[in-house]
């Protein structure tokens, strides 16, 4: 497996019983039970055998301040334990305050702005997010030498803000002394005005006598041409001084119009990272650990019928399962997945659903400055062949069409060129950033 694979799940792993009937493993949290149970039991079955070991039953255990939930494979029973303890570790709620500011000063744990619940421990890693996860954690065992700056990019409520104070957290765990400071790109440029405008001494030096700067929502400094002239600055004292700089935005440096050009470089020059929509697995994991939090356990059903139809981001999941926990709580039933569909189910169905085969191939062309008789047309030009393989893709997984019958809708006659577009542009927004948010701005025309 990968390194990033191992360091993710099995690093903090640990082999706790083993005999010919049961073998029990320790793993860091809930969601790694789930993962376990699906993609690595076989694997570990079969290293187990080569070992000479063949037990008739393997469990995961999660230890939790003293607690330990057992889930085995084969029974799917769970032991007894405190679960809102346990829950408490994996995910922590979102603070009822407003974003700190860092106005308290940034030296050392006191003032650096962090949220404590923020830590790896109380992070749900998949795979939209693996990748960020691992670098974050390098980052944290080894502040200002590997990969400096970190940039991470990635829609609304995907948990770069999470893995940013994660990081400060880890550091100030370990390292008392160090002074972490994280603000908002919103907070930068309100002190640095007032320090023109007030003529408020000080600015300067909070933010370049810091072991570790972490900057939230940096698209927002993008256009202010001063602002952008002293963070230069600022980021040149502290990478210099080989100082750790984090930043997250919704976007990566090449896609901000008006970023300077000399900012954009050296955002480049450490690792830029895609945080991406977690996947279905993910989305249930999370789905089940908030409703731990609220003392209800979220049958299987229920939350795979959630995950599976709310996929826009993890605020409006979280919001469709407060929907249905209070709705379950004020009428005293439980929140299966009948009342799932009576009450979310207006979320998937508040989309139109006249939506016709015409109307996104227009919206698609239109998007792209071109003319539907062109899209629909022979011509390979690069222009025109990116937006007829997206108008395909939403063609199928927006009115779940037949591979023939998008193909005709485009004016092709072979089946195939549909699949190889389809395919292609499923793959493309996994990895590149500018067709997902091309494809995402297509549907929120079509749906707006």
């Amino acid at each position: 497996m990968s390194h990033a694979t191992f360091v993710t799940w099995f690093k903090n792993t640990e082999l706790l019983q083993s005999s010919d009937e049961l073998v029990t493993i320790a793993v860091p949290n809930i969601f790694a039970i789930r993962q376990f149970e699906v993609k690595f039991n076989d694997q570990i079955k079969t290293v187990l055998e080569k070992n000479g070991v063949k037990p008739k039953k393997i469990a995961y255990t999660v230890k939790t301040s003293g607690r330990k939930t057992v889930v085995s494979r084969e029974t799917t029973n769970s032991a007894s334990y405190d679960q809102s303890s346990a829950v408490d570790e994996l995910i922590a709620p979102r603070p009822t305050s407003s974003r700190p500011s860092g106005s308290g000063g940034g030296n050392g744990s006191a003032g650096g702005g962090l949220n404590p619940r923020y830590t790896f421990d109380s992070f749900i890693v998949g795979s939209s997010n693996d990748l960020a996860y691992t670098a974050c954690q390098a980052v944290a065992q080894f502040p200002g030498v590997k990969y400096n700056p970190l940039y991470l990019y990635g829609g609304v409520g995907l948990g770069k803000t999470h893995l940013m104070q994660a990081v400060g957290n880890q550091i100030i765990k370990h390292q008392p002394e160090s002074r972490i400071l994280y603000v908002s790109s919103e907070t930068f440029v309100k002190e640095f005005l007032d320090s023109i405008r007030f003529k408020k001494k000080g600015f300067s030096d909070k933010y370049r006598n810091v072991d570790v700067l972490i900057i939230d929502d940096m698209q927002f400094i993008a256009g202010k041409e001063k602002t952008q002239e002293e963070f230069f600055h600022t980021f040149n004292a502290l990478h210099q001084n080989n100082k750790q700089i984090i930043i997250s935005s919704d976007k990566p440096p090449k896609s901000i119009p008006t970023l300077t050009e000399r900012l954009r470089s050296r955002f480049e020059m450490g690792m830029t990272i895609d945080v991406q929509m977690p996947d279905f697995e993910t989305r249930c994991a999370i789905l089940e650990a908030k409703a731990s939090l609220s003392g209800v356990e979220l049958s299987r059903e229920t939350s795979e019928y959630l995950a599976k139809n709310i996929k826009t981001n993890i605020r409006e999941l979280e919001g469709a399962l407060n929907q249905l926990l209070a709705y379950a709580e004020m009428r005293g039933v439980e929140p299966d997945i009948a009342t799932a569909e009576g009450l979310v189910g207006n979320v998937r169905h508040s989309r139109p659903q006249h939506i016709t085969a015409k109307q996104i191939i227009d919206k698609t062309a239109k998007h792209f400055q071109l003319s539907t008789p062109e899209m629909c047309s022979s011509r390979r030009d690069k222009h025109i062949v990116t937006p007829r393989q997206i108008a395909m893709y939403l063609l199928r997984s927006e009115l779940h069409l037949s591979f023939p019958k998008i193909a005709n809708e485009l004016g092709r006659k072979d089946h195939t060129t549909a699949i190889h577009s389809v395919e292609k542009i499923e793959k493309s927004i996994k990895l590149d950033f500018t067709i997902r948010e091309q494809v995402a701005e297509i549907r929120e025309k079509l749906y707006a």
